[in-house]
């Protein structure tokens, strides 16, 4: 089965007035997968160009991927007061209302699933079961030099800090993403709630995490920590390439058929 070509955006339109790009392919009367990217990333570089929305439809569900704020078709402020976790699981709530969507499955890598993870605790009865790929415990970003990132912005000073340089090289590899909207997400999302043991979602959950991967074992840990929990280990990718393999993407078709199946 060929992947199906990507359907021109749909706009959700927030609360707080932001526009949420969505996008739609399957029979929208099949249970639906919501499908939510990781960190300077898209619906589209992260599900519809690695074969994710192919196999998930082949497997006979419908999906629904979105652009997060500050991210590909969507809206991308650039105050940090538009990027709480708080406005990002509104904008996955959002999305569900509009589509008239009372159950879904979630799907989410690194940021998304950090999303996921809070929505998903929020949503107990929205959210039916969850793959969560990429996600450590505690704030990931916390080395992120956003003082040094915002000088890159403003007039080009060099970043010294090797792991605020890797993200901003990353970003700028993406055509179309906004440097600034994406160093405002960072700062905004700053000290609020972590995923940890003490707030992890009662819903079935697949966690999945490359096997070169840093944060393999905090990953392995939420895992563990979480009442209905199973984990998959990424062979041979790093958290920048691990959405493309074709294991994970097995996995978590296998993950979702089996529990819609109970």
């Amino acid at each position: 089965m060929l992947t199906p070509e990507a359907p021109p955006a749909r706009a959700v339109i927030s609360p707080d007035n932001t526009k949420i790009a969505t996008y739609e392919w399957g029979d929208p009367e099949a249970p639906t997968v919501l499908a939510v990217h990781g960190f300077a990333s898209s619906a589209l570089v992260n599900f519809h160009a690695t074969g994710w929305v192919r196999d998930l439809t082949r497997a006979g569900f419908h999906v629904i991927a979105i652009d997060q704020r500050g991210h590909g078709a969507s809206d991308k402020p650039h105050g940090s007061s538009a990027y709480t976790m708080e406005l990002l699981v509104t904008d996955v709530l959002t999305v569900l209302d509009t589509y008239m969507l009372d159950e879904v499955d979630y799907v989410g890598y690194s940021l998304g699933a950090r999303v996921g993870w809070q929505a998903a605790r929020a949503m107990p009865n929205r959210i039916s079961r969850a793959v969560l790929g990429g996600i450590p415990d505690g704030d990931p970003l916390t080395r992120f030099r956003v003082d040094q990132a915002k000088a890159f912005v403003r007039d080009h000073t060099p970043v010294e800090d090797r792991l605020t340089a890797g993200y901003l090289t990353m970003a700028g590899a993406i055509p179309g993403n906004d440097i600034e909207a994406l160093v405002a997400l960072v700062e905004g999302m700053r000290g609020g709630s972590q995923p940890s043991a003490d707030n992890a979602p009662s819903q079935q959950v697949l966690f999945a995490t490359g096997s070169e991967d840093g944060i393999l074992e905090a990953s392995r840990a939420l895992a563990l920590a979480a009442p209905n929990a199973t984990f998959f280990e990424i062979p041979g990718r790093h958290h920048f390439n691990a959405p493309t393999s074709r294991a994970f993407r097995d996995a978590a078709v296998d993950f979702l058929g089996a529990a819609r199946a109970l």
